[in-house]
């Protein structure tokens, strides 16, 4: 068996729907995953399986909770060994230790390209920083102002699909992972 997590873009249903933690844990466990857990009420999954491709696993999760909540929702699967990769990679361990909600990482479906980088750079304020890492975004994002527009800026429209975690949700999914291996 091998231990993965799954990240959900939206769990947001439409006008004051949301996905409760309970009923995604009984999607996944109607799949046949073992030992599904959830992470805050965020769309964090972690859970086993036997060994397949990540690209499977992704539209088997997203078949199901098409057909269990009444929408497509793009989920972006990593294994065990792949997410405490990207964890141990983060680039701002000195702002994460200081305010990790205002470090987080944009987990993508498929690498970005490092010539993409310029492009998002061009949006972030004095106090913001974006870097690429294995082909995921980590940002360091000001809550100063009204709104960073970096964020904005790192859409699935620009980008491609994916969704981003701030490290202390990185961090805890880790930790979670971490103690299966």
């Amino acid at each position: 068996m091998q231990t993965y997590v799954a990240l959900l873009y939206s769990i947001i249903l439409g006008e004051g729907r949301r996905v409760v933690m309970s009923d995604l844990k009984a999607m996944a466990e109607g799949l046949g995953l073992k030992n599904v857990r959830t992470l805050v009420a965020t769309g964090n999954l972690v859970f086993e399986s036997e060994k397949t491709s990540i690209a499977a696993l992704e539209k088997r999760l997203e078949a199901a909770f098409e057909k269990a909540f009444g929408r497509h929702v793009d989920i972006i699967v990593r294994s065990s060994g792949d997410w405490l990769k990207l964890a141990s990679r983060n680039p701002f361990p000195r702002e994460s230790v200081e305010a990790g909600d205002q470090v987080a990482v944009r987990v993508m479906r498929k690498p970005v390209a490092e010539d993409a980088l310029s492009g998002l750079q061009a949006y972030a304020g004095e106090d913001e920083k974006v870097l690429l890492v294995g082909g995921d975004i980590w940002l360091v994002f000001s809550r100063e102002g009204p709104s960073s527009r970096l964020l904005a800026a790192a859409s699935h429209k620009r980008m491609g699909i994916g969704t981003s975690r701030n490290w202390n949700t990185v961090r805890k999914l880790a930790e979670m992972v971490g103690s299966r291996q």
